[in-house]
């Protein structure tokens, strides 16, 4: 018997749900619950009880708290599915700020008025809009789950609103900046780190874990393969994976003047790992830190921003020379599908929604040759 709904009386329904046997005693385990209304609601009880039982989660039927279930998704769904950083990422919103919010709430009853109210809080707070959008599409993915689990009839957080971020423009670069820039990176052990950054638009994973065996320097064009990410996370150290998504696995192709670069690099590098001797941990790595591990991020990071100033350009983001790279190309007049597949974006339509302002401008121009064009055959 999996399960059974008895009358109890004029409007009293007994439900009851088989749960195995005791590996103790070996007795048959029930689950019982009574519920009063019509025969529907019993059923819908009875299907509740039975996805409880199924999906491990031992709260009784009813009780099951928000935090209970975000706890539980976390260890059952998003860690098992999850890149590591993705899952870091929705651990600290689940601990920081839903279960300390809404964990007490039992999870169906949970309303959208409920996770709205948190979303005032948080921004009474100080948190940014962005910081709560990211926290309602956390919270909602987890809810999600809840339905194809059969823990949830709906999605409270689809009617919940959180506010709408100021979207960011990326800068756009001058050549005298870029130029700036280059010179200032050029006077720290990141020279050819930024370079690269700049002349492939490539992510700060994908440079921190691109090794030499991804770079082809006898193909025509020379071409380097974006085949891993390198990342860290707080109390697990380094760790290698995948590129972000399917399009981010790509092909980039090389100038001269990178490809020698390059080599200088190489040669730089190899002079180094010949001092250290045994020392040297090879991972293959382009950009190494000391003896040959991967980057630090934050050593990285607190590098940037000493480069950035001395170049006079203190707002700028290390992930902005992957923009800076995409706008140039663009405002040079290099056609969207060709920037698309550099960056190594899903679509062409979402390079064009990230760089809009400098599509206006190119827009712009092609209105005036065209002009030009039609007076001359006028």
């Amino acid at each position: 018997m999996q399960g059974s709904i008895k009358k109890r009386g004029k409007d009293s329904w007994a439900v009851v749900v088989s749960a195995g046997y005791d590996p103790l005693t070996g007795k048959r385990v029930r689950h019982h619950r009574t519920i009063r209304g019509r025969r529907t609601d019993a059923e819908a009880l009875l299907v509740q009880m039975l996805s409880q039982r199924d999906t491990g989660i031992d709260s009784p039927p009813g009780k099951l708290t928000t935090a209970q279930y975000l706890r539980r998704w976390l260890r059952d769904y998003a860690e098992p599915n999850c890149r590591p950083k993705t899952f870091a990422r929705y651990e600290q919103y689940v601990r920081l700020h839903w279960i300390p919010a809404l964990g007490s709430v039992t999870l169906g009853k949970l309303r959208p008025l409920h996770i709205q109210e948190v979303y005032v809080r948080m921004q009474g707070n100080g948190l940014s809009a962005q910081t709560v959008l990211h926290a309602h599409r956390v919270l909602r993915t987890a809810l999600q789950q809840a339905i194809r689990w059969q823990l949830l009839a709906r999605n409270p957080a689809d009617a919940a609103q959180p506010p709408r971020p100021v979207r960011y423009r990326p800068p756009m670069l001058s050549e005298n900046q870029v130029q700036d820039i280059l010179n200032s990176a050029d006077e720290t052990p990141y020279g050819t780190l930024v370079y690269l950054a700049l002349m492939t638009g490539m992510r700060e994973g994908e440079l921190l874990g691109l090794r030499w065996q991804d770079i082809d320097t006898d193909s025509i064009p020379p071409v380097l393969r974006v085949r891993q990410t390198c990342g860290w996370l707080s109390g697990k150290g380094y760790f290698f994976g995948e590129p972000k998504t399917v399009r981010s696995a790509r092909v980039v192709e090389l100038d001269g003047g990178t490809i020698t670069r390059l080599r200088q690099h190489r040669a730089v590098q190899a002079a180094e790992r010949l001092y250290h001797g045994s020392d040297w941990t090879n991972h293959d790595l382009v950009f190494t830190g000391t003896k040959g591990r991967p980057i630090y991020p934050g050593t990285l990071r607190a590098n940037w921003l000493g480069i950035v100033r001395q170049a006079g350009l203190d707002h700028l983001r290390f992930h902005d020379l992957r923009h800076a790279h995409a706008s140039l190309l663009l405002a040079s007049g290099e056609h969207p599908k060709v920037v698309q597949e550099r960056l190594g974006h899903s679509s062409i339509s979402t390079t064009m929604d990230i760089y809009s302002h400098v599509a206006s401008g190119i827009q712009a121009g092609a209105a005036e040759r065209l002009a030009a064009r039609l007076r001359r055959t006028g």
